[in-house]
């Protein structure tokens, strides 16, 4: 079974998401152009890439803004499709599955495109600059390997800063992330990897009140208290709950208290670890968690933390060395897959003042909120189309990989046995045999029929198609 029957097969499983077919095969045609385009300069490179006639560039602009289909529908339903596909290749920890949060700025300079705002960028790399214009996006994503390779499979992403609606709306970004995870709607118990962004009230309690627990770095300034042992009292007031303040930094104070262990980060092989662990109270919270002190030979200093008690030292280590994998497929849907890469300007945008971020809705017409809202939609369709593309890749190299490299057809300096193929390497091998796909004869041919009848023979793309 090729390589695109496979892929047309698994993208069948996302049509009840869409209340019409058209828009879904549209939808279908806009994942498959992201799959093989050369380049990343929107919907235009899509129809280059699947040598497109020309008309059909305003309906793919019309498929990203279509009513078709509802986000949070067609989010879960993904979720689903990436628990079934990746059934056997998910991480699991103490029977629970690891997800991975972190957010993403991805550069804007359109000021008729909502949403965009002054952003800071902390980073240590000196490429970036401190300051962009863009959009301010979360994710959340699912571990997953295979052999000696691990990978986060994106689930869903949402622009979470940019635009209020309504001046009662008081979430932070920590609510909106707690709010996405449970939109995500995970049938069992997972943990939840972020940063020391993240380690925070508004998202431990309601990951703890759905059965999930959070792993995370903590700030070096942070404090815990000691459980407080209680004695028989007869006195006035509630019991005290809080003992002795311990500055969370102190931990590393008695080096001879720590212990010894060989690192489980992955990727890391011949580093001896020290760490301490204390179980206490956090004020933030008002529950036990876990902190688990380390010091790296070549990192430094970080402290973690677990809301869940039975997770051991180690665990929590190897549990937070996984984050950086979300890093990669931010990597990944910038330069490979452009999920990012979309120009929906709107055209009846009032302009914004270029110092400021937010733009506030509440004082603007019911139309104008409409309009609005149509085009983060269509946002949000892209970079959900853009996960699909990843996820499919990320499928093809885990399930299918000899196939994989059967179909590459190109040339690597160092192709590692043990190393499974990047989304790169997947996206050239489909490039390739696409045109073979679309000459061929299948059992359902709905998409091929599709993608003929748009194809422009007078051009060049076009001619390789059916070539």
């Amino acid at each position: 079974m090729g390589l695109w029957r496979i892929w047309w097969s698994t993208m069948q499983l996302l049509r009840p998401t869409f209340k019409r077919t058209r828009p879904f095969l549209w939808f279908v045609l806009a994942c498959a152009g992201m799959t093989i385009r050369l380049d990343l300069a929107g919907v235009t490179s899509i129809v280059r890439a699947v040598g497109l006639k020309e008309w059909c560039y305003d309906r793919l602009l019309d498929a990203f803004h279509s009513k078709a289909v509802t986000l949070s529908v067609f989010t879960r339903a993904w979720k689903g499709i990436v628990m079934r596909i990746f059934r056997p290749f998910l991480y699991t920890l103490k029977g629970r599955v690891v997800c991975i949060a972190d957010g993403i700025k991805a550069a804007k300079a359109g000021r008729k495109m909502p949403a965009v705002k002054k952003l800071y960028q902390s980073s240590e790399s000196n490429t970036k600059p401190e300051y962009i214009f863009g959009h301010s996006c979360q994710v959340v994503s699912i571990l997953a390997g295979f052999m000696n390779s691990f990978f986060a499979v994106p689930l869903a992403c949402r622009i979470h800063e940019g635009v209020v609606l309504s001046n009662r709306d008081t979430r932070t970004l920590v609510d909106k992330l707690a709010l996405l995870v449970k939109e995500l709607a995970f049938e069992t118990p997972m943990y939840l990897t972020a940063d020391a962004y993240y380690a925070a009230r508004n998202m431990i309690l309601p990951l703890l009140a759905a059965g999930h627990h959070l792993v995370s770095a903590v700030r070096i300034n942070a404090v815990a208290y000691a459980p407080v042992i209680h004695q028989n009292s007869s006195g006035p007031g509630a019991p005290k709950k809080y003992g002795k303040k311990i500055k969370l930094r102190t931990l590393f104070d008695n080096q001879d208290a720590m212990k010894k262990a060989k690192s489980p980060v992955y990727g890391e092989e011949k580093v001896t670890l020290l760490y301490r662990v204390r179980d206490l109270l956090w004020r933030r919270t008002g529950i036990m968690v876990r902190f688990v002190a380390v010091i790296h030979p070549v990192r430094g200093k970080k402290i973690f933390m677990s809301t869940d008690l039975t997770l051991s030292p180690i665990d929590i280590i190897r549990t937070y060395g996984f984050r950086f994998k979300i890093e990669v497929v931010f990597k990944q849907a910038i330069h490979t897959i452009g999920a990012y890469a979309y120009h929906f300007w709107m055209a009846a945008m009032k302009p914004g003042k270029r110092k400021t971020g937010n733009q506030y809705l509440h004082r603007e017409s019911p139309k104008y909120r409409a309009a609005v809202i149509r085009k983060m939609g269509a946002y949000h369709l892209h970079m959900m189309a853009g996960i699909v593309v990843q996820g499919m890749l990320q499928y093809m190299a885990v399930a299918h990989t000899a196939t994989v490299w059967a179909s590459f057809g190109s040339w690597i300096r160092t192709i590692r046995p043990d190393v499974l193929p990047s989304e790169r390497v997947v996206a050239v091998a489909l490039r390739n045999i696409f045109p073979e796909f679309l000459a061929g004869r299948h059992h359902d041919d709905t998409l091929v029929e599709f993608i003929r009848n748009k194809i422009d023979l007078e051009r060049a793309e076009g001619l390789k198609m059916v070539a």
